[in-house]
């Protein structure tokens, strides 16, 4: 039986439409980010403005950014969908889509003075567009044949099916997309020179702050700045389109705050998810502290305009992405003669948040204080007191547990939770990696030291997850996405990947079914 599919605390069709968009495009990014390290370290030494210029080794720059990483991301982008088949025919469609817009370019400049050409637009826009268009074509194709072909002749139809679909997607990669990629990357980066002209690239917070927060800035973040970022670090040698959502001082000062003038829970974990966030780069810490008092997004947006306003006016850049955003991955990534305007705008976002965050929390403590102790959780203290004197744990006591439990934070349904042995628990997240792998690690030492053993905990990405997933973990505002995907699964949402009561919930679950099945 599988919990009920309410959507979780806050979220609707449209925010859950732009998670998933965004889902999908850091699936084709994250995995690819070695990669953009990798470039960024050619970059940084080897460069004519480099730390140690090797011209021999600078040429593998150039071909490096505009051919391999659109195709790594193609590629990526077109398994998630089809397997290795989408991948390979995605690539096939992307090449095209590169090797039109170099034509494209090549037309345009034959009419342009030497001082005026344009340079390359690097496809990874192109990639992303192409990546499903490619592998859903391809999947489809293959359906309307499948289970038709005669016996021996399947190899023979798949690889030349393949190719002669490849074939077709980089003619449409070749004159439409590229074109049309063309042209978007124009109007983004006319649009950037503006607000960067006018100086208003820091009213760029007042909409990635949020966005962070209810988890959608993956769209904006992968979809637009990334690209946009590297174009202009292939011109330039840095940009600061990649300091916009990955400063880690808003982050870092909203949770200093909450550690020296929060309350209860929120105080006690804020230190330790401080250091994740600034030292780990794991971002998604921070949200359900911001969520839990909607008004310090205000702190939020304030610190991210005070960073990148630092960096407009003292030149702070970054030569490649950092991600994740610790502040490690961002000083690697700081470009020549940038560390004073980098560092000084993540210190100066820390204070700014810190110090609105402060008057917010002071203003509100006395309601807060109140409101925490009209609600304090005696009702679950008498609850874990009798199964405690029970011996073990109960699907009833269990169901009280969850139903003194704020909605926000979902417990485990009774229903559901003596008809599924837990033996595969998911921790899930956007990408997989960051905040989901913590709250994987956190509930594996729990189920450890209750000496429960054949119970694995692992971590993945939402667009991952699979029928093999016994319990999925997830933050409550992806709880719905994930439901969406295995809808047979039990789903446990939880505030924050850190410290949730809900693990201790799945622990006495677990215990219970393995001295039920004893």
């Amino acid at each position: 039986m599988t919990t009920a599919s309410v959507p979780a605390a806050g979220t609707s069709k449209a925010r859950v439409g732009v998670q998933r968009f965004g889902t999908f495009l850091s699936g084709m990014i994250m995995p690819n980010i070695p990669a953009l390290i990798a470039w960024g370290i050619f970059t940084a030494f080897f460069i004519a403005v480099g730390w140690t210029p090797v011209p021999a080794l600078a040429t593998l720059v150039g071909p490096f950014i505009h051919y391999l990483l659109p195709i790594l991301i193609a590629y990526t982008g077109g398994n998630i969908i089809y397997g290795v088949r989408g991948g390979v025919v995605a690539s096939i469609g992307t090449f095209g889509a590169i090797a039109g817009s170099d034509y494209l370019i090549a037309q345009i400049n034959a009419d342009l003075p030497a001082d005026n050409q344009l340079g390359q637009v690097h496809m990874f826009i192109g990639a992303m567009i192409m990546a499903p268009i490619c592998a859903y074509s391809m999947r489809w194709l293959d359906s309307l044949w499948e289970g038709k072909i005669r016996a021996g002749f399947e190899m023979l139809v798949n690889m030349f099916s393949a190719g002669i679909w490849g074939f077709v997607l980089a003619v449409i990669g070749f004159y439409p997309i590229a074109w049309v990629v063309n042209g978007i990357m124009q109007v983004l980066s006319n649009a950037v020179d503006w607000l960067v002209s006018m100086n208003l690239l820091p009213l760029t917070s007042i909409i990635i702050e949020p966005a962070k927060v209810f988890f959608l800035n993956n769209a904006i973040n992968h979809g637009v700045l990334t690209p946009l970022g590297i174009q202009q670090s292939a011109e330039t040698g840095s940009s600061i389109l990649f300091l916009l959502e990955a400063n880690p001082g808003p982050g870092v000062g909203l949770l200093l705050a909450f550690t020296f003038f929060g309350i209860g829970a929120a105080r006690a974990s804020a230190p330790g998810a401080a250091v994740i966030q600034f030292f780990g780069g794991i971002h998604e810490v921070y949200f359900p502290y911001a969520l839990m008092k909607p008004m310090l997004i205000l702190a939020l947006i304030a610190g991210g305009m005070t960073g990148v306003t630092t960096n407009m006016l003292l030149g702070g850049a970054l030569r490649a992405p950092a991600a994740p955003g610790s502040i490690f991955a961002v000083i690697a990534q700081v470009a020549n003669n940038s560390y004073v305007a980098v560092l000084l705008s993540v210190v100066l976002a820390a204070t700014v948040t810190f110090l609105i965050s402060w008057v917010i929390l002071r203003a509100s403590r006395k309601r807060d204080l109140e409101a925490m102790a009209a609600t304090d959780d005696a009702f679950g203290a008498a609850i874990t007191q009798t199964a405690a004197a029970k011996g073990k744990s109960s699907a009833a006591l269990d169901g009280l547990r969850s139903g003194a439990a704020t909605s926000a934070d979902g417990g485990i349904e009774p229903a559901t939770m003596t008809e599924r042995e837990i033996k595969n628990i998911v921790f899930a997240c956007d990408a997989g990696m960051g905040s989901s792998a913590m709250g994987a690690s956190v509930l594996r030492n729990k189920i450890k030291k209750a000496g429960i053993e054949n119970v694995t905990v692992t971590n993945k990405a939402i667009a991952a997850l699979d029928a093999s997933a016994d319990l999925v973990i997830t933050q409550n505002q992806l709880t719905d996405r994930a439901r969406q995907k295995t809808p047979n699964s039990v789903h446990v949402s939880v505030d924050n990947f850190m410290n949730s009561p809900r693990y201790d919930e799945v622990v006495d679950l677990v215990r219970a079914q393995h001295e039920d099945g004893a």
